[in-house]
């Protein structure tokens, strides 16, 4: 299969009797998260495949382990340029495969760290950590935290004279394939515009959509409906449900909102706002669209993060 990253060498395994964890939500999007300040609990694949099923383990759509920077080949690489980036999130997918980024993953790995006492972070301070999808800055914002998840781009850049659709995608449910518009957001994602929400509702998500082309480390797929009208107040609002790469359904995923923005934003042309609510199953996160600093248009997702329990793995 080609829908996930090349994995670095592992660690040798070990039992993971004895290891505090807690279990976290963003939005419904739900993680398993171990704390590894000295380094010394790699977790591998197979490891996360049981500690993520729902019926014989904690149950979650991924395992996210807090590691400082510079105990990875990745995080090292990270530190040369953004040596304030101290903790690394460490995600895998719920099927142990490796993934670059997690948008609703990444407010719960700070509300995480927080909970820990493994770092401070006062109401409107910021956060810098690594990831596999490059550096991101965290914003504390009351209960929830905004996340500047670094520019968008389409992922096939030869299409750019006829960017409406660059596949097309199946799904049980729908009677006939769907134009679509991929984008990254450091990890990949094929976006699909229905016209109703009963064609949202319809469709099945129980097993991975068909994407062709695929993109070259495979895709998650968004489903999305516009609001009509699509913006109220200079805030433009869609409904979207998601197959995540590596997971299935899952009730929220946040690189997947700021893409799904991306491309309805695109779709809606000139004049589109630059402020989005995103209605998913577990929940509603926002986007916002904003100037970076490296003179590329980066995406903000902003939303809650909770941690529902802690324990001890037997």
């Amino acid at each position: 299969m080609n829908d996930t990253l090349e994995e670095t060498p592992a660690h040798a395994h070990q039992g993971l009797s004895g290891l505090e964890f807690s279990k976290g939500h963003g939005t419904g999007n739900d993680f398993v998260l171990i704390a590894d300040p000295a380094g010394t609990w790699p977790v591998g694949p197979e490891q996360v495949v049981e500690l993520c099923d729902r019926h014989r383990g904690i149950g979650g759509d991924g395992l996210i382990r807090a590691v400082p920077s510079r105990f990875l080949p990745e995080g090292r690489d990270l530190l040369a340029q953004h040596p304030d980036a101290e903790w690394f999130m460490d995600y895998r997918n719920g099927d142990g495969s490796l993934s670059e980024m997690c948008g609703n993953g990444v407010r719960v790995f700070v509300h995480f760290l927080i909970a820990q006492g493994l770092v401070r972070l006062d109401d409107g301070a910021a956060l810098t950590i690594g990831t596999r999808g490059g550096v991101k800055v965290i914003v504390r914002s009351g209960s929830g935290y905004a996340v500047d998840m670094g520019p968008w781009e389409f992922i096939f850049p030869e299409d750019a004279a006829a960017r409406a659709m660059d596949s097309l995608v199946s799904a049980s449910g729908l009677e006939v394939a769907r134009p679509a518009l991929s984008v990254s957001m450091g990890n990949p994602h094929t976006v699909v515009a229905l016209a109703e929400l009963s064609e949202l509702e319809a469709t099945q998500l129980f097993t991975a959509p068909h994407v062709d082309p695929t993109p070259p480390n495979g895709t998650n797929v968004e489903f999305v409906v516009p609001s009509e009208p699509l913006v109220h107040d200079g805030v433009g609002t869609i409904t979207m449900r998601v197959h995540e790469r590596g997971v299935g359904e899952t009730q929220s995923c946040g690189t997947g909102a700021c893409a799904a923005a991306v491309a309805i934003r695109h779709w809606a042309g000139e004049g589109a706002p630059n402020a989005w609510n995103v209605t998913v199953p577990g929940g509603v996160v926002g986007v916002k669209f904003f100037p970076g600093p490296d003179g590329r248009e980066h995406v903000e997702l902003s939303g809650p993060a909770v941690i529902v329990a802690s324990g001890t793995l037997s």
